[in-house]
């Protein structure tokens, strides 16, 4: 029941890839930079210019890969406002149209970039920034003649960004919810119980976890057939959404199992929670609870709450 390293170690890694590819696209847009600086395209072409760019995206590459595994998202946000800002830069100073279009694989990096890691709306408002700061740079810009081509390239970058954003907003959803229930499943509650925990302990701030165990539902099956079962899981997560808090995480954890992340909760006031929950079905399950200490996981404030849903299934007390 309780997860294990592996699961922790598949959501570290989903934290670091979107840091990560970005300082990817940071290094290779500095190194391309570079690249231009040492073998120039143009006598009029901005050569410090290329080699200051160059030293902005390599220094700032390697910040945010050094720094993948504690990246905040405000950083992740200032990183794309950033390289947008020194892409306008970079059109404004470019000594040839080529070399002002010559820009696009790079806008649509960085917008598809945001598409796929950022919620939709924001990643809508990066793209707008990326088109207006590339697009300021390229009308200040001494070259002339690229009009067409840049529509185009425009064009490109906004149906490709809100192609791929949406696409990835429901790629999210489905991949964090339970099918059947239409709750979070084991995945997503896990991070999302794991960012609350976290800001708990850093607070102080109360927090409790409970585990809900359903108490004989294989006779259910048994008796009545598996989609008899569906549906019992069905009406017990529609009735304890509806009881829950807002703030209130509720998640499937598999089979008859679900968890329930209460924020700003203390066992006490988790416990008469739970209770109302036991009154909105008649069927019978057992619940345990825990709270969470200074140095806490998730695994151990978990470990702690099965112990307890156990402990109360043994002694046949349910709820």
């Amino acid at each position: 029941m309780i997860p294990g390293d592996g699961e922790e170690n598949r959501v570290g890694t989903a934290h670091r890839t979107a840091p990560a590819l970005l300082a990817v696209l940071y290094l290779l847009s500095g190194a391309l930079c570079w690249l231009g600086a040492a073998v120039p395209m143009d006598p009029a072409t901005p050569v410090p210019l290329l080699w200051a760019l160059g030293a902005v995206g390599i220094g700032g590459g390697a910040g945010l890969w050094l720094t993948a595994d504690r990246a905040r998202p405000w950083v992740l946000h200032a990183a794309v406002v950033v390289i947008s800002l020194l892409i306008g830069v970079l059109a404004w100073r470019s000594a040839t149209a080529v070399g002002i279009v010559g820009l696009g694989p790079v806008q649509i990096a960085v917008a598809l970039w945001a598409a796929h890691f950022l919620p939709l709306p924001a990643a809508r408002v990066h793209t707008a920034v990326l088109l207006v700061c590339a697009g300021t740079g390229a009308w200040a810009a001494a070259p002339s003649g690229f009009l067409s081509p840049w529509i185009c390239l425009v064009v490109a970058v906004a149906v490709l960004a809100e192609a791929q954003g949406r696409l990835a907003t429901r790629l999210r959803t489905a991949a964090g919810t339970d099918a059947l229930t239409g709750l979070a499943n084991r995945r997503a509650w896990e991070e999302e119980a794991s960012r609350h925990l976290a800001r708990a302990v850093r607070s102080g701030e109360q927090l409790a976890v409970a585990i809900i165990d359903l108490d004989d539902f294989k006779q259910v099956n048994d008796r009545d057939g598996h989609r008899a079962g569906d549906e019992l899981l069905r009406d017990l997560a529609a009735g304890w959404s509806r009881r829950l808090r807002q703030a209130d995480l509720l998640g499937r954890y598999g089979g008859d199992e679900f968890v329930l992340c209460l924020p700003a909760t203390d066992e006490v006031a988790a416990r008469a929670l739970v209770d109302e929950l036991a009154a909105t079905h008649p069927f019978t399950w057992s619940a345990g609870i825990a709270t969470a200490r200074a140095g806490d996981t998730l695994d151990t404030v978990l470990a702690r709450a099965d112990a307890q849903l156990y402990r109360r299934k043994r002694s046949g007390r349910t709820t």
